[in-house]
């Protein structure tokens, strides 16, 4: 199926929201977008209109559009609904993993650890996203993994520099480490609660390292 010129508009700004070119509280400028993606400044008002619904821009009347931003309470009250709902997929997950899913978490979590020694971050971020997915589709709940990436989508933009805080590489190798070794258990229980430390870390972290990450 053809990408339509509205999909084009809308991928190319979600990308660099969430990639942190486009800066929170940043006003975006219509005309500007249309000249830069080469579509109809009504191609980019549609785009924007679909990015407001995902809560990723607010859109006023005569003002254009501007950058979601997040108050440190908001994304805390997100951080806990997903520490929730992440321990419920690591649950689920350690009881239905196939053996061949466990091959590749044990490949990729081998390959996120080279990465992360080398500091190549962009890279161990896709390995560190393939890891995860692959036991959202274990858990065979697609409706929770659903509300996670919704969530997920929301904070991405603190996400990708929590890794550069001294100590997270570290520790999330460490994390990552504790959730593979309970899959490999399969023991839901200790399961759950790596997944959910491995989120409450990451809340703590955002928390403590708030005006640099956003």
């Amino acid at each position: 199926m053809a990408v339509t010129q509205m999909e084009i508009a809308y991928e190319y700004i979600k990308e660099r929201i969430l990639n942190g070119v486009f800066k929170p509280s940043q006003k975006l400028t219509e005309n500007k977008l249309a000249e830069d993606i080469n579509v109809s400044r009504s191609t980019v008002k549609k785009a924007l209109m679909m990015l407001e619904k995902e809560n990723l821009v607010t859109v006023e009347m005569n003002k254009g559009a501007t950058i979601k931003s997040f108050t440190l309470e908001e994304m805390m009250n997100y951080l806990e609904m997903r520490e929730v709902l992440e321990g419920l997929i690591g649950r689920k997950a350690a009881l239905n993993i196939m053996d061949n899913d466990l091959v590749r978490l044990e490949e990729l979590f081998s390959e996120m650890s080279t990465l992360i020694q080398e500091n190549r971050f962009d890279e161990y971020s896709k390995k560190n996203r393939l890891f995860h997915q692959i036991i959202y589709q274990a858990s065979n709940n697609p409706e929770a993994v659903k509300m996670i990436n919704t969530i997920k989508t929301q904070l991405n933009r603190s996400y990708f520099r929590t890794i550069l805080v001294p100590g997270r590489k570290d520790l999330s190798i460490k994390e990552h480490e504790a959730i593979l070794k309970a899959l490999q258990s399969r023991d839901p229980v200790k399961c759950e609660e790596a997944v959910k430390k491995h989120i409450m870390n990451i809340r703590e972290l955002i928390q403590d390292n708030y005006t640099y990450l956003v």
